[in-house]
Order: structure tokens, then sequence, then C-alpha cells
């Protein structure tokens, strides 16, 4: 019995070792492994890199963490650095552009409509009533010339107010005429009238009225024999050597235009000639139905080619930008909550940075924050990169976490002086982000290698500066502004 119960004491023991020893010796080796590999930095969410955790976890949206290595920071890289072959950059057709220093000029494409020169416009009212006894003007758009004959009329009011006047002549009293004859210019009574009453001193039945100015009447409510009251409108008469052009513009476009820019209007019924002018005025309200702004453009019209109510086609030129830095806008990656572009960073590897879009004109953005000169953005199959990159990319144009000290920054500047002799340059820089500094103006040596006569030629300049530790701070390079903006307008330059 004895035995038996040894038997089964040293069976039991041999199970328990065969069960509890491989276990402690795998752990061992697995602990000699894990001190070999690194630890994750941090967790960050699938779907949410801005998310991030100390630790294993789940994402707001209930998935698993993913870890982020030491290795995926090395060689100069970050969180979101995606890494393809030649041949899938090939295959994905990817196309980079280097970002442009320049300023950005718009051409904006509208419709108008042609009209007369209003403030060169003239109604004719009838200071009297009366009947129009005769005529001289039948149609509509009929050419006049100042002083030309345009109706005669018959009214009994101004038949007596001559009367007054031959009787205050005849009286030769020097207070009466001067009353008779206000009153009679008071009633629109041409000059000619007190030459022809003091020379035959008989009221005349036939007032004429003459044409104040040259041009075309564009409105004509005047029959002969009709009866007129000084509240109507008879016709109005205005001059084409220069017209108006009536325009509206989206209200996202309000922004672009300023008065003086120059305009180009071409009509349907003269292919290939085109007119040039200007924006004349911009109305200070939107229209409240279309929500549109109105524009007033003046053209010149020598040859009379332009006429009221054609219909015109309007591109009109905005003045060129200060330089700043662009890329074409379809390298923007817009999400609602962010905007962002894939940079290439060389040797196959591409990441999704975040950026602050500015204004968009002629197919490119303007660019305030998050990219550099020497930067070149993906503008073909970056969204499916950027849908690899953004899984883990922390965004940033810098590498962190951990990040040594940045020596070098580009920022853009304003050059308020340079002393050539001194190699000194006074500058109005934007804020450093990298080196936690404000906006500021400051004096900073300039490089010897450098041409400092092409600096003091310019005003708004990228510059290199050299130096996290304002004593050692330095200018090491910088890049004038292309003075033309990328990609030339279509139809060339107005």
């Amino acid at each position: 019995m004895s035995k038996w119960i040894l038997a089964t004491s040293t069976l039991l023991c041999g199970v328990a070792l065969g069960y509890f020893l491989p276990g402690q010796m795998d752990n061992g080796s697995d602990g000699a492994d894990n001190g070999g590999e690194s630890k994750p930095l941090y967790w960050v969410a699938p779907m949410d890199p801005n998310y991030k955790r100390d630790k294993p976890g789940l994402s707001p949206m209930g998935m698993d963490l993913i870890p982020v290595y030491p290795e995926d920071l090395a060689g100069g890289s970050s969180p979101g650095t995606v890494s393809i072959s030649p041949e899938v950059v090939n295959n994905l057709g990817v196309r980079t552009e280097q970002v442009v220093f320049s300023p950005l000029q718009e051409r904006l494409s509208t419709v108008g409509y042609v009209g007369f020169d209003q403030e060169k416009l003239v109604d004719i009212h009838s200071r009297i009533s009366g009947w129009v006894e005769t005529l001289a003007v039948n149609t509509e758009g009929e050419e006049v010339t100042q002083g030309q004959l345009l109706y005669e009329i018959y009214s009994p009011e101004l038949v007596n107010a001559q009367e007054e006047y031959i009787a205050a002549l005849q009286s030769g009293n020097r207070y009466l005429r001067q009353a008779s004859e206000s009153k009679l210019r008071a009633l629109g009574v041409p000059e000619q009238l007190f030459v022809t009453l003091k020379k035959q001193r008989k009221p005349l039945q036939r007032i004429p009225v003459y044409a104040p100015s040259d041009g075309y009447v564009s409105q004509l409510n005047l029959r002969q024999g009709m009866f007129i009251k000084p509240d109507k409108k008879l016709m109005q008469i205005g001059p084409l050597d220069q017209v108006w052009v009536t325009a509206e513009l989206f209200e996202r476009q309000a922004s672009q235009v300023q008065q003086g820019d120059l305009a180009e209007m071409s009509l349907e019924f003269l292919p290939g000639k085109s007119w040039r002018g200007k924006v004349d005025y911009i109305y200070p309200a939107l229209n409240a139905a279309n929500r549109t702004l109105k524009l007033r453009l003046r053209f010149p019209n020598p040859d009379l080619q332009l006429k009221p109510d054609m219909f015109a086609r309007i591109q009109i030129q905005t003045e060129a930008s200060d330089p700043i830095l662009n890329i074409p806008a379809e390298a923007l990656i817009k999400t609602g909550v962010q905007e962002r572009v894939v940079v290439a960073m060389g040797e196959g590897r591409y990441k999704s940075v975040e950026v602050n879009a500015g204004q968009q004109m002629n197919g490119r953005v303007a660019i305030r924050q998050g990219l550099y000169p020497e930067d070149r953005v993906v503008v073909s199959a970056q969204f499916m990169l950027d849908s690899e990159s953004s899984i883990s990319s922390d965004f940033l144009r810098m590498t962190p976490p951990k990040m040594e000290m940045i020596e070098e920054v580009w920022i853009a500047a304003e050059v308020r002086s340079v002393d050539q002799e001194k190699r000194l340059v006074v500058l109005d820089h934007e804020e450093i982000r990298e080196w936690k500094q404000p906006a500021m103006v400051m004096e900073i040596p300039v490089d010897e290698g450098l041409d400092i006569q092409k600096l003091a030629a310019s005003r708004q300049v990228q510059v290199l500066l050299n130096g996290a530790d304002m004593r050692d701070l330095k200018l090491t390079d910088f890049i004038l502004p292309n003075p033309k903006a990328p990609d030339s307008l279509p139809g060339g330059s107005l």
C-alpha cells in the first residue's frame, strides 16, 4: 500500500514539474527578448490620431489603440510617415509640386449688361403745364445735339408771364422788370426769349424747348398735341461715348475685387473683339434675393459699338496680393475640421501635415502656416497617401516627441531696413512657433555668403534663421518672391 502511495506521489510531482517548468523557462526567454526590443512610446486611436494614451486600451469608437514605437520615429521620421517603393509611386501616379513664394492674383469671370453712363443721363421735364404744339423728336434712340429743338409748348401761364414782362419793360420800373424776368427764368424759358420779347414787345404763343446736351433719346414719353404737366418725365437723353456695365459676383468673391481693378469685356455680337475698362464702383450691399455683389464697370465707347442692354461676358483681374507661400488648390485636403496636405519627405516617404490655408485664387491656395519654402506637396494620389498616413500621424510639421531643439527655421518676414556695410537687416517677422517666439521687429546679422544687395531690393521675403539662442541668431538664407503669380492667367494679363 505504501508503495502505491509513493508511486502515485512521484507521478503527480512529475506532472507538476512538466507543467510549470517549461512555463518558467519560456518566461525567462521572453524577458530576454523584450529586453532587446523597444517599448511603445504611446498608443493612438486608429480613426483619430489626436487621441493618444500612454497605455493600451480602446478608442472612443471601441477599437483597439495602435502602438507607436521609437523605430517609427527613427531616421528623422515622425508619426504618420508612409514609405513606399518607387514602383508603387509610379503605379499610383504620385505627382509633387514645389511650394511657391509669390503673389496670388485671381481672374474672376462673370456676366453683365451694358447701359448708359448714369452720371450723364438727363431727364427732360416741363416746368409748366401746357400742350405740345410741335414735336421735333419723334423716335426713341434718335441722336440729338446740344441746342437742338426738342418740342414747342403752348401754356396760358407762360403767355401771362410774358405779358407781365412786356408791361414791366414799358413801365420803365427796374424792380418790376427784374421780378418778371426772374419769374420767366423760373418757368424755364430759354435766354433767346428775352431778346425776342425786348425787340417785338409781343408774347410768343409757342415756347421752344432745346436739348441741354448731346446724346441719344433713351426714353420718349411725348407725342404731338399731348397735354403735359411738370410731374411727367417727357424724355431721357444720354451719351454713348462711355458706357457702364453692371455685373454681379458671388458672395465668396466679394473680398477679392477692389475699385480700380482692370476688366476685359467681350460680346457675342462681335466675336474676337474685346474692350478694356475698370471697376468703377462696388455697391455696399448684397442682393438679398440671390446673395450676389453688384459691380459697376466703366468702358470707353469711341466707335459706339457698345449699345445699352447688350449682354456681356466680363473678366476681372484682381490686384496681386502680397507674396505668400502657396500651393496648387488640388493639394489641399479639407476634412471639415482640419486642413492638411501630404508632404513628400524624400526617399519615398510621405506624411500628412496640418496647415493653415488662406485665400484661394486662380487654382492656388495661400498657406499661412505648416509648410516651408523647400517643401514639396503631393498633388495627385494624395488622398490615398493621406488615408494611410493619417491613421497615426501627429499632423505636425516637426518631429515629436522629445525632439531636439530645431536650429533652423523658415519664416515669412518684411524687410524694414538693410545696413550693407555692417551686414545687418531689420526684419518684421511672423511668429516662430518652433522657438516659441512671438512676431516682432528685430535686427539680425546676415551670413557672409549671401548677396545682401538682393535682400535690400525686396520687401516681402522668406528667410532661414539659424540659432534658437538670440545671441547667436543669423540669417543664413532667403528666398525672394516670384514677381509674377504662378500659372499665368489664360489669355494673358489685361
